[in-house]
């Protein structure tokens, strides 16, 4: 497997580490679909007609996948993904499972813990995925949780001498980028020629907040500040014989997320811009998009907690996390109750466990000897660019 060395000597020592793609993903039987009716998926919706044709676009795609995947496309849920966790688990010929899952990878930990309670010896859940909100809440706490990693950059800025924009007006910067976006007269800073929207330039953000790489991120800024449109350079492709693969199947499959029309759309997008005024559309806005006109019931539906493991779950959560934020963390651990115990890395970035040696000492601490943080028990902030 991959990635395995992002754990420790201790671990590997101690334990097989088997990991696996889930179901319609990676190598296990992706989901695959035609590559000009993924890239025709809108990234923000402008008004009615575009709506119906999201709707429309959405239910062409969704044939073309079932035509392309099988009829595995319609079962490639996180529940059913728990399942083949537990059969994995009963072919390795283990009593009970040891588990370590990070960001999405946190709501297969969470659904295992509900249907096979008693088969946990531990679980870590890294960056972990709240499972529990209607539209609204879920676009709401992705806009607090998005804006508040741009605050920290902009605090950055102010302080350290090594970014980009030190000493400069970072917002009013930002704004005259996101200006020119609107204009369509934005290039990306990595593929000359290439044109940002103002969807596309919050999502550079967002991913620049990631590591955190807050040096790079005020580069690009730097860059798009100075840089002029050069002529965009067009693109062919033969429509319907390319595929692509496509794991988001699996995210509309777990969420409902229904928006009646148009009205309802912009009027959470407006009161995303309240929210975050500076991003003002968090990942999740292209997350309501792509799931638009999904047949309902969905297969793996939002609902609280019902975890009654015997051993508390291990929460990593970050308190500057810029896709699962530190309120999806307090609100799993409050649904898990005395379930579940939430260990707060006072940080930045996506993910705690390679970071902070305070966070992976007490990871592992909990994994090789069930020792269990006491609760409200904090990792102190590692700066992100020393």
């Amino acid at each position: 497997m991959t990635g395995i060395d992002r754990f420790s000597d201790d671990l590997r020592r101690r334990f097989d580490i088997v990991s696996f793609d889930p179901r319609g993903t990676g190598r296990s039987h992706p989901v695959v679909c035609a590559t000009d009716l993924l890239a025709a998926q809108p990234q923000v919706i402008a008004d009615q007609e575009q709506f119906a044709a999201a709707v429309a676009g959405n239910a062409r795609l969704r044939v073309d996948c079932r035509t392309r995947t099988g009829p595995l496309v319609d079962h490639v849920d996180t529940i059913s993904a728990a399942r083949d966790l537990d059969a994995v688990r009963a072919a390795l010929g283990e009593r009970r499972l040891t588990f370590h899952g990070s960001s999405y990878g946190t709501l297969l930990g969470l659904q295992y813990a509900e249907l096979f309670p008693h088969r946990v010896r531990a679980m870590v859940l890294e960056s972990t995925v709240d499972h529990s909100h209607a539209t609204r809440s879920f676009l709401d706490t992705q806009a607090v949780t998005a804006e508040d990693s741009f605050d920290e950059f902009v605090a950055w800025c102010e302080t350290a001498e090594k970014c980009a924009l030190h000493g400069r007006d970072v917002r009013a910067v930002w704004a005259g980028l996101w200006s020119r976006a609107e204009r369509g007269e934005l290039t990306d800073p990595d593929r000359p020629g290439a044109l940002l929207s103002p969807f596309l330039l919050s999502r550079l953000a967002q991913r620049a907040f990631y590591g955190p790489d807050w040096p790079g991120l005020a580069e690009d800024i730097q860059t798009m500040e100075s840089n002029r449109p050069a002529p965009v350079a067009a693109s062919s492709t033969t429509a319907g014989t390319s595929v692509s693969p496509y794991p988001f199947a699996v995210f509309c499959q777990d969420w409902s997320l229904p928006v009646r029309d148009y009205r309802e759309y912009a009027s959470h997008l407006r009161r995303l811009a309240r929210l975050a005024p500076d991003l003002r559309y968090p990942q999740a806005v292209f997350a309501l998009s792509t799931c638009l006109g999904t047949p309902t019931p969905v297969a793996n539906p939002q609902h609280r907690l019902r975890v009654r493991t015997d051993v508390p779950l291990l929460l990593a959560g970050t308190r500057h996390d810029p896709a699962s934020g530190y309120n999806w963390a307090t609100n799993v651990a409050r649904q898990l109750g005395r379930h579940g115990v939430l260990l707060t890395y006072d940080g930045w970035g996506h993910g705690s466990y390679t970071t902070s040696r305070c966070v992976s000492r007490a990871v592992d601490r909990y994994l090789l000897d069930g020792a269990v943080p006491e609760r409200g028990a904090r990792c102190p902030a590692v700066d992100p660019t020393a």
